[in-house]
C-alpha cells in the first residue's frame, strides 16, 4: 500500500508541476506556441513521438497534459503512447541496449504512421479543457517585478498553500522518499520543474494565481488525477499480486501474442517485463515483444483517466489493434 501511495504522489506531483509550467509558458508567450502546435499537425506528431520515446513515463505525462489542453490531437496522443515503453525502457537498455534502441526507433516510426489513421478515421468527442486561456488585459501578466516583494509580504492563503505544497514536493523528491531512489535524470527533471513552479507561484500576480493556477490547475485537475491514479494503481497491485502472468504462457505463440496484447492494456509498469524476459531468454520471437511494446504504455495513460475515460479507451483500443496486427504479421513472416 505504501508503494502505491508513493507512486501516486510521484505521478500526481509531476503532472501538477508540469501543468503549472505549461499554463505559465502559454500566458507568458501570449499563446504563440499553443497556436503553433494547433496549426501544425506534423509538429505535434514529431514532438509527441520524441516525448513518448524517452525512457520512463515523464514524456508520456507531458503529452497527456498537452492533449487535455487541446494542444495535441488524439493522433498525437496515440503516437506518444505507441512510442513509449514506460519504465521498461530502462530495463531494455540495461539488458539489451542495441535491440532496445532499434525497438524504440521502430515504435517511434509506428507511432507516427498510426497517427494518420487515428486523426483521419477516429472522431475525438471527448470532453477536455477548453484550452489554455490567455486574456488581453493587463491583469493577466505573468511577471510584475515591482509587486513581487509586496505579494510575498501580504501573502494570500492560496499562494501560501501552493508554495507549501511545492516546497514539500522538493523535499520528498530530493530526499528520495517519492520518485527515483537515487539521483538520475528523472529526479533532476522533476526537481527542476518543481523549482521552476515554485518560482512561478512566488512571483505571478494574484489574478494569474487565482484564476489560472488555483481554480484551473489545482482545484479542477489535481484531485481527479490523484484519485484515479491511486485507485488504478491499487487495483493493479492487487491483481498482479494474485495473478501470476507467467503461468498463463502456453506453448502456442499465437496464444502468447494475444495474452501479450491483453496484458499491455494494463496501465501499469511491470507486467510487460514478463514478455521482455521471455524474449531475452529466447522463448518468444521479436514480434511478440514488439506487439507488447506497442500496446503497453507504463503509467503514461493514468492521468488521462482523470480527464476522459472515453479517450483512454479509444487510445487503448487503437494501440491494441495495431499491436495485434503488427504481432500477427511478424509471426506470419517468422519474426
Amino acid at each position: 500500500m505504501s508503494s502505491v501511495f508513493s507512486q501516486t504522489l510521484s505521478i500526481t506531483g509531476f503532472v501538477f508541476v508540469m501543468m503549472l509550467v505549461i499554463e505559465y509558458a502559454n500566458v507568458f508567450t501570449r499563446g504563440l506556441w499553443q497556436d503553433g502546435l494547433a496549426r501544425n499537425r506534423w509538429k505535434q506528431y514529431l514532438v509527441a513521438a520524441l516525448l513518448g520515446v524517452t525512457p520512463g513515463c515523464l514524456g508520456a505525462f507531458m503529452v497527456v497534459g498537452m492533449y487535455t489542453h487541446r494542444l495535441f490531437s488524439l493522433g498525437a496522443l496515440v503516437t506518444a503512447m505507441i512510442a513509449t515503453s514506460g519504465d521498461e525502457a530502462f530495463v531494455m537498455l540495461a539488458v539489451m541496449p542495441r535491440q532496445a534502441v532499434l525497438l524504440s526507433l521502430a515504435l517511434l516510426i509506428l507511432g507516427i504512421l498510426a497517427r494518420a489513421l487515428t486523426d483521419v478515421f477516429a472522431r475525438d468527442r471527448s470532453s477536455r479543457c477548453i484550452g489554455l486561456q490567455v486574456h488581453d488585459n493587463e491583469q493577466c501578466r505573468c511577471f510584475s517585478h515591482g509587486r513581487i516583494m509586496h505579494q510575498l509580504k501580504e501573502m494570500t492563503l492560496v499562494r501560501g498553500v501552493l508554495m507549501t505544497i511545492l516546497v514539500a514536493l522538493i523535499v520528498v523528491v530530493g530526499s528520495g522518499r517519492i520518485g527515483p531512489g537515487e539521483w538520475n535524470w528523472i529526479r533532476l527533471t522533476i526537481m527542476t520543474l518543481t523549482i521552476v513552479s515554485l518560482f512561478i507561484v512566488s512571483t505571478v500576480p494574484e489574478h494569474f494565481l487565482a484564476h489560472h493556477l488555483w481554480q484551473h490547475v489545482a482545484r479542477q485537475h489535481l484531485p481527479r488525477i490523484f484519485a484515479w491514479t491511486f485507485s488504478t494503481l491499487l487495483l493493479m497491485h492487487v491483481l498482479t499480486e494474485n495473478l501470476h502472468l507467467e503461468g498463463l504462457i502456453r506453448e502456442s505463440l499465437w496464444v502468447v501474442l494475444v495474452i501479450a496484447c491483453l496484458v499491455g492494456l494494463i496501465p501499469e509498469s511491470g507486467p510487460h517485463l514478463v514478455f521482455l524476459t521471455l524474449y531475452v531468454q529466447g522463448s518468444v520471437p521479436l514480434s511478440i515483444l514488439l506487439a507488447s511494446s506497442v500496446v503497453q504504455d507504463g503509467h503514461g495513460m493514468l492521468p488521462l483517466l482523470a480527464h476522459s475515460r472515453r479517450s483512454f479507451m479509444q487510445v487503448k483500443f487503437i494501440n491494441f489493434v495495431i499491436g495485434l496486427g503488427i504481432g500477427t504479421l511478424g509471426l506470419l513472416f517468422g519474426y
